[in-house]
């Protein structure tokens, strides 16, 4: 299975902020929106970094209260690893645990075409493996 199969159920939406919006509005957009990472773009087409709640705790312990009045750009994340809709979900997954990220942008042609987490990719692995054991039950059964 690969990238591609997870977009198609989760849709390729993806938050995005600006480098130069303060990193208070982009903790409360965190919030609103109930996700743990914005990408970072100067139009949302282009990948520019990435924001997380670990930037977040990183900008406080540097800065204090005060980051909260400076630019995302500041504290994001620069070095970005992306993926594209057809590396293979297990491929995903070993990347995004040797890297300890849980976020990763998908990119197609070069521009931004959507965001998976570690969460989409276990959903889908859970979802793999229970297809797999009714198929073998079916099998055995019949």
């Amino acid at each position: 299975m690969t990238v591609a199969v997870i977009l198609t159920r989760k849709g390729r939406d993806v938050v995005t902020t600006a480098p130069d919006s303060r990193m208070s509005d982009v903790c409360e957009l965190l919030e609103t929106k109930g996700i743990g990472a914005v990408v970072v773009s100067h139009g949302g087409g282009r990948v520019d970094g990435i924001f997380s709640e670990r930037d977040f705790v990183r900008a406080i312990a540097r800065k204090g209260a005060a980051a909260l009045d400076l630019p995302v750009g500041e504290f994001m994340t620069q070095t970005v690893v992306t993926c594209e809709p057809e590396n293979p979900i297990v491929e995903v997954m070993r990347r995004m645990t040797q890297g300890k990220f849980r976020h990763m942008p998908v990119v197609e042609n070069g521009r931004l075409a959507g965001i998976i987490s570690i969460g989409d990719v276990v959903k889908h692995r859970i979802a793999e493996a229970e297809a797999e054991a009714s198929a073998m039950r079916e099998y055995i059964t019949a």
